[in-house]
């Protein structure tokens, strides 16, 4: 009976130290705010339902599944599913998108906006058709496919301002690289406006003397070649997508974080985005969704979850440079359990940032503080208080009864994997799978694997509706 008390005493202030609620959808923001709601509370908007049907989507008893019912609103014959949650909230928290995105060239004050109009359509994982970067000659743009999930904690106002908003900082922050994207035969310039170098034929290069004199010649004369150290590197054009994608992630917090004071922005959400460019998958994820490709029966796995137990190090290393952030009250050290008073001047089981092994450390009075990571596996959490350690939002998130911050401890920087679809043939039945942690939890890849492709095989190939990816079950 103890042991129950205990539970559910930890798991009631687990709820309120994570501070879920679904009191911004009452009118007020977070902790009763009257600021204005960014973006009002709805489902995806490619699921086309109505103000009557969002609200029946909340139905904590009935718990309906949503599927896609216009099938030209989402390009490739991509599928969508989500279940309600089990009343941890009053709406679901998590959001999507998906969309065509043209970027256009910048030119001035020229923006880039989402092409929604767009019908353009693969089914499964393409191998040709439709992979290359597509131009549009009359806005001088490309375009794109970009697909994505936000699983939101302590309120809808982050995932629903990033669902609307991280696209429009994904197209500008790739509105720079229009032109050397286009040009795939020649490495990018170091300097953007450049022009491309070619390699000397000599193949001669400067000693580390030389490329400090500047090589032979009088200084300031026309002989006299650029300084250098040595070559310069070589950065592929995909790196290019790669650090659009991590600003874009950047750009996105920032903008929640000063528009917090102007609106209600409610809680925090991790981001899984999928952009289809040049013939690549680019999968940027910040949390602890997971994206897995299914090809010929194969799972390729294209993402990482991160979770205060996988970041350990991250952390601790964060709390030992600015401990300040720990407001007197955490350690950055980590324990096999919590240290007890009658164990000082004992030796424990320690791990500092430095280490992956454990040793042994005389126990002090300020090991008794509450560790910065506590718990293990889905229990473990940060400073008591969150789960996840990446993603959007969170700016006012603080440990619970106190003034200590835990956004510094949160990253908005997303892991991002490479998928090149021109060097592997695509059947009928091959999927990409993107599914917050609410699938994750109870079954394996292996598992959904197995379902993808067992059904699929029963179903016309060219059956628009036939994929329906899991999604928040």
């Amino acid at each position: 009976m103890l042991t129950r008390v205990k539970s559910a005493v930890a798991n009631f202030m687990g709820g309120i130290m994570a501070g879920s609620s679904g009191s911004e959808h009452s009118g007020g923001g977070c902790g009763g705010s009257d600021l204005p709601l960014r973006f009002p509370y709805g489902r995806p908007e490619f699921l086309g339902l109505s103000q009557d049907e969002v609200e029946c989507s909340a139905d904590h008893i009935a718990r309906p599944i949503l599927i896609l019912k216009e099938t030209r609103r989402l390009p490739w014959a991509t599928g969508y599913a989500e279940v309600i949650n089990a009343g941890k909230s009053t709406h679901n928290e998590d959001q999507a998108s998906c969309e065509v995105l043209t970027v256009k060239k910048k030119a001035g004050a020229i923006a880039s906006t989402p092409n929604r109009n767009s019908t353009k359509r693969r089914s499964s994982l393409p191998n040709g058709e439709g992979l290359q970067l597509k131009e549009n000659a009359e806005s001088e743009g490309v375009s794109c496919h970009y697909w994505s999930l936000f699983d939101g904690h302590a309120g809808s106002g982050a995932a629903v301002v990033a669902s609307r908003l991280l696209q429009q900082h994904i197209t500008e922050q790739l509105q720079d690289l229009v032109e050397i994207l286009k040009n795939s035969a020649i490495l990018p310039p170091t300097c953007l406006g450049d022009e491309p170098e070619s390699t000397p034929a000599s193949g001669r290069t400067l000693t580390r003397a030389a490329s400090l004199r500047g090589g032979v010649g009088a200084p300031g004369s026309p002989s006299t070649p650029p300084a250098r150290f040595f070559t310069e590197k070589k950065i592929p054009h995909e790196c290019l997508v790669i650090g659009a994608l991590e600003s874009a992630f950047k750009e996105m917090d920032l903008q929640i974080e000063r528009e917090r004071s102007s609106y209600s922005i409610s809680g925090g959400c991790t981001a899984l985005i999928v952009i289809c460019l040049l013939g690549k998958l680019y999968v940027a994820n910040a949390g602890d969704s997971r994206a897995i490709i299914i090809r010929n029966g194969e799972i390729i796995p294209m993402s990482s979850e991160f979770t205060p137990e996988s970041e350990r190090q991250r952390l601790q290393y964060l709390a030992f440079m600015q401990p300040h952030l720990l407001g007197n009250e955490f350690t950055h050290l980590e324990f096999p359990r919590r240290v007890q008073r009658k164990e000082l001047g004992k030796k424990m089981l320690y791990r500092d940032f430095n280490m992956t092994g454990w040793a042994y450390k005389t126990i002090e009075d300020d090991d008794l503080k509450f560790p910065l990571i506590y718990g293990e596996g889905k229990k473990a959490r940060v400073m008591a208080t969150i789960g996840v350690t990446r993603g959007l939002g969170d700016h006012d998130l603080k440990v619970h009864d106190s003034n200590i911050y835990i956004k510094p401890f949160l990253s908005s920087a997303p892991e991002v994997r490479v998928y090149d679809l021109s060097r592997y043939e695509h059947g009928a039945d091959d999927v990409l799978i993107l599914a917050t942690d609410g699938l994750w939890d109870v079954l394996s890849n292996e598992e959904v694997a197995e379902a993808i492709t067992q059904f699929l095989p029963n179903c016309d190939p060219d059956d628009p509706h036939r994929l329906v990816p899991l999604y928040d079950l």
